[in-house]
């Protein structure tokens, strides 16, 4: 786990430092969208706060495990929000959809995701479904 100073600026993008932003999120506060929990997330895989993003993985949806042996290892460089979005139909009140691209370098070669995220609202707690990533 990457330890990241209270002061130091927030990798999730909103140019906070840690401590008044994603820091709250990480030791266990809801956060109060959908939105907040995708920069929690992200802000999480820089820091390699795995239990984390389990946590906030939907039961449904949860893989066991973050790790992949054997994966190369991805140092996340930023993260770009498009859109962030209430999904208004009565089957769904509490759900969301997020679009984002986050980039990141493998081998110091530059890349990028884009990803649509949905997101569902369970007992007051927002909660990671699944995403599709398009290029």
């Amino acid at each position: 786990m990457k330890r990241r100073a209270s002061a130091e600026a927030c990798p999730c993008g909103l140019g906070v430092p840690y401590g008044d932003c994603c820091a709250r999120w990480h030791s266990g506060l809801p956060e109060p969208d959908a939105e907040r929990l995708m920069r929690s997330r992200y802000c999480a895989y820089v820091m390699g706060l795995d239990d984390y993003v389990l946590a906030t993985w939907h039961p449904d949806t949860r893989p066991l495990t973050i790790a992949q042996e054997g994966a190369a290892v991805i140092r996340w460089v930023g993260l770009e929000v498009l859109r962030h979005e209430l999904i208004a139909v009565e089957a769904a009140p509490n759900c969301a959809l997020v679009e984002f691209i986050a980039r990141y370098k493998v081998n110091g070669r530059a890349g990028r995701m884009r990803e649509v995220s949905s997101f569902r609202r369970d007992d007051g707690r927002w909660y990671y479904l699944s995403g599709a990533v398009s290029e």
